[in-house]
Order: C-alpha cells, then structure tokens, then sequence
C-alpha cells in the first residue's frame, strides 16, 4: 500500500510503498493518489541513482538545492554530480487523470517503456522500469544483511 505519512503536528513526513503502473506512448504516468497530496501541485523530476527518476516535493528539493550549492566548485566530483543531477531536472504537474508527463530524455535515461514501479522512499519518490527494480531488488535482497550492517555506521 502506497503511503505519505502526516505526523501528529499536520506536517509532512515521508513517502513510503511501491506501486505498479504502466507507462503510457505519450510518457504519462499515474501517480499514486497519497503520493500526490505529498508532492503538492508542482514538484521536480530528475535523473536519479541506479538508473531510476527521483521525485521531489519543491520543499524537498529546495533543501536539496542548498546542500548541493554548498559543494566545493574545485572539487571535480562535486561538479560532475551537480551538473548530472540539475541537467536532467524538470518542474512537473500532476494533471486532472492523476498523471504526471516524464520526458524523453528522463524515460531514456531510467528505460522507463512500459511496465513501471513507483516507491516512496521517505522524503522523495522513484519511478523504475519493472524489470530494473526486479533486479535491482533481489540484488539488494541478497546483501540486506551486509548492508544493514554497513549502516550501523550511520546509527541505524
């Protein structure tokens, strides 16, 4: 079941849940109903990590925006990630059939075709090509442990 978390105060806490949608010739997407009172009437799409799209609240991605603003200029890493993730990154709306539009080169870019799966992943979402997330997911499965124990590092 698909998810946006309110906490007790009314304000917004995370996405959470995986969804499956297809995606349609003209690149239309449904967007779960609870993933949209998250993201607001405008929200930013962008190339992601593991060749999936991540989707912001503008809230979310204005926090974003200053930690990457932050990044060393003379650091080649930091200017090859802000340039990868600003390049790909689109305003989006939701439209009156719960669809958002995903262009060309984002659908290229995560192989977005047909079948789709669309999580939430705390404070964004993540549109994936089914198969991509398949594999990904088993792949990630398998090493759980070793990555749970990783983020023991990181308090979790």
């Amino acid at each position: 079941m698909v998810h946006w978390i309110y906490s007790e105060s009314g304000e917004d806490s995370m996405f959470m849940g995986e969804f499956q949608h297809n995606i349609d010739t003209k690149g239309r997407i449904i967007v779960p109903a609870k993933f949209r009172e998250g993201l607001g009437d405008t929200f930013v799409l962008t190339r992601g990590l593991d060749q999936c799209l991540f989707a912001y609240p503008m809230t979310e991605w204005r926090i974003l925006e200053e930690k990457l603003k932050k990044l060393p200029l003379t650091k080649k890493d930091a200017r090859a990630f802000t340039r990868f993730f600003f390049s790909g990154a689109v305003e989006c709306e939701v439209d009156k059939q719960g669809r958002v539009n995903i262009a060309q080169p984002l659908r290229n870019f995560a192989n977005l075709e047909k079948e789709c799966v669309v999580i939430g992943v705390s404070n964004r979402i993540e549109f994936w090509a089914k198969d991509k997330w398949e594999t990904y997911f088993e792949e990630s499965e398998e090493s759980f442990a070793e990555i749970a124990e990783n983020m023991m590092d990181f308090d979790i």
